[in-house]
């Protein structure tokens, strides 16, 4: 309805454009809202105000131009111009009713629209360092980009879906010499393992099958590791040793002593294990990819150095005790950045402005980057680099999620990468199962702190979000068995018969919310707001539940069980397409 409006008002201004009032090209596109006070009626556009000052002319006079070159519409009952000059529209008394056959008509595809033409974006999200497996932090991120990259693609866009594999690095180093350590346990040495090391359950596991699979040939002695380190740090926070240090040295001694065959054996075994373990993870969660972009690819193709070098040409970086950096705080940034080190080693921050250059190359429209609220330092350094190079910063949105906080019994779980003290996204699902995860994830604003409780997630009852709107899915069903059981017929008829039996408030109420969906669904996806559309089916299911209540649907009146029949078909196919959109299962029984 909103976009058949907005057609209407398309129409007029071409209209207006003939008759001397300006340029058709820079005419703005028309802005259609609902109105709140339903007095006012069903939509309001502000058009002949954002007009008046471009074609010079009065608001009203413009707002009565457009009433008069309105297209007829049967949908329209009448049009008011209301104030300094809004155009309010009041919908025929059945424009809501004709809503239900085109809404079981189109099936799947209502709600769907071609708002984004096709134009090409890449969403990347989840992205996490595959150094252990994915926790419930990495689960809401997860969910969040899954829905906000389907949202896009059901109004339209050409949508890339991408992770971002960590794959080279130090914290790669620390994985594969943790396993190593691990490793050298399992073939009899004893040895303080590194504080900075993982301590995960999965490190162990892979040392096992590296054991398992090669005896001791990977195996030194323990004093000759760590002969010479820096100290560690002493526990309990205690003066004394550097963790990072240490770590630092014991990778340095696994490289030495295992030599560059056998350390890169170690390391592509870490790496492969716990990212297949990501990748079998994240299916099993709903989210699947187009591609998964290694890291290591950019230094290999040269991206890194063509990056650098695009800064180097521009004039925005020197050289400083042996470092080569980037002048990022003449972009807004909040300190300049080191590119290259004293060693000659590119940083991970080089590696990142290659990777946002190398999207921007590859055509992308826009590019979202889903990142954990932690890294909310690095936009303003990697919009600095695209700057610096020329590109287009408005092509780059970076939305940053909140970590969730998990509650099981009134308790938060501890998690963390690096002790293995960590509740893993697989052990989410088996609790509360992929549905509720899915829904709870995404229930508010990404950058609003979420905890998400346990004990809710499986609870059968009204407060169970993502429970009370599947049975209301599933209670729809439920009549139509009902229906079988009785031997009554309930295949609805065609276009709009009998719906003008649809007089009960509860009747009202849900055609209108019905109409909104399309309207909510073009809004989700554009603000990046999946909770937009979890409120909705909330307020849907909730309007269905009550209806439910307070009538019958198998009345012995064909016409009215008819028109009810179609109403609540209608509300189950809302309520499919959204539950599908937020990748959650509609089941037909509970």
């Amino acid at each position: 309805m909103k976009q058949a409006i907005t057609d209407l008002i398309r129409t007029a201004l071409a209209s207006l454009v003939e008759a001397p009032a300006g340029d058709a090209a820079e005419l703005p596109e028309p802005q259609v809202d609902r109105t709140k006070d339903t007095s006012h009626g069903d939509f309001a556009s502000n058009i002949a105000l954002v007009l008046a000052k471009r074609l010079g002319a009065k608001p009203r006079e413009i707002a009565q131009r457009l009433v008069d070159a309105l297209p007829a519409s049967s949908l329209i009952a009448r049009v008011e111009i209301a104030g300094p000059g809004f155009i309010n529209f009041f919908l025929a008394e059945d424009a809501y009713r004709r809503l239900i056959p085109e809404i079981l008509s189109a099936g799947p595809a209502f709600g769907l629209s071609r708002i984004g033409a096709g134009r090409r974006v890449q969403v990347e999200f989840v992205s996490a360092n595959p150094t252990g497996p994915l926790h419930v932090g990495h689960g809401r991120g997860a969910a969040y980009g899954a829905v906000v990259a389907d949202l896009l693609a059901a109004v339209g866009f050409d949508v890339h879906r991408e992770y971002y594999v960590n794959d080279a690095g130090r914290q790669m180093d620390i994985l594969a010499s943790s396993v190593w350590l691990r490793y050298l346990e399992l073939c009899g040495e004893e040895l303080t393992f590194p504080s900075n090391g993982y301590k995960g359950d999965y490190v162990w596991d892979i040392a096992a099958t590296l054991h398992r699979e090669h005896g001791d040939a990977y195996r030194v002695d323990a004093d000759t590791v760590f002969a010479g380190l820096p100290p560690d740090a002493l526990p309990d926070g205690q003066d004394g040793g550097d963790k990072e240090a240490h770590i630092d040295g014991v990778i340095a001694a696994a490289k030495r002593l295992l030599g560059d065959n056998r350390y890169r054996y170690v390391f592509e075994l870490g790496l492969n294990v716990i990212l297949d373990d990501i990748r079998d993870d994240l299916a099993g969660f709903g989210v699947e990819y187009q591609e998964w972009y290694s890291e290591r690819t950019l230094a290999e193709s040269g991206a890194v150095t063509r990056a650098i070098e695009r800064l180097r040409e521009a004039g925005h970086v020197y050289v400083q005790n042996g470092a080569l950096w980037f002048r990022s705080s003449a972009f807004g940034d909040e300190k300049d950045r080191v590119v290259v080190r004293e060693n000659g080693q590119s940083t991970y921050f080089a590696s990142d402005i290659a990777y946002h250059m190398d999207k921007l190359e590859r055509g992308f429209e826009r590019v979202i980057d889903i990142w954990g609220a932690d890294h909310h330092g690095y936009v303003p350094r990697v919009k600095a680099a695209l700057q610096a190079m020329g590109d287009d910063v408005e092509r780059l949105e970076v939305l940053l999620v909140q970590f969730a906080i998990l509650y099981r019994g009134g308790e938060k779980a501890q998690m963390s990468t690096r002790s293995g003290e960590f509740v893993t996204l697989r052990q989410l699902r088996k609790e509360v199962g992929r549905d509720a995860a899915r829904f709870f994830y995404v229930m508010r604003r990404c950058e609003q702190h979420l905890d998400f409780d346990l004990d809710l997630a499986k609870s059968e009852s009204s407060d169970n979000p993502v429970y009370y709107v599947q049975y209301a899915h599933a209670r729809v069903c439920s009549v139509l068995r009902q229906a079988a059981e009785k031997g009554m017929p309930v295949e609805p008829s065609t276009g709009v018969e009998n719906l003008e039996r649809l007089t009960e408030s509860h009747e009202l109420a849900l055609q209108r919310t019905l109409a909104r969906y399309p309207e909510v669904v073009e809004a989700a996806a554009l603000k990046a707001e999946p909770h937009l559309l979890t409120h909705y089916l909330r307020e849907l299911a909730n309007e269905l539940h009550t209806y439910y209540n307070a009538h019958q649907f198998l009345v012995g009146d064909a016409a009215l069980r008819d028109a009810r029949i179609k109403l609540i078909l209608a509300v189950r196919e809302v309520l499919r397409n959204g539950l599908g959109l937020l990748g959650v299962s509609a089941p037909e029984a509970m």
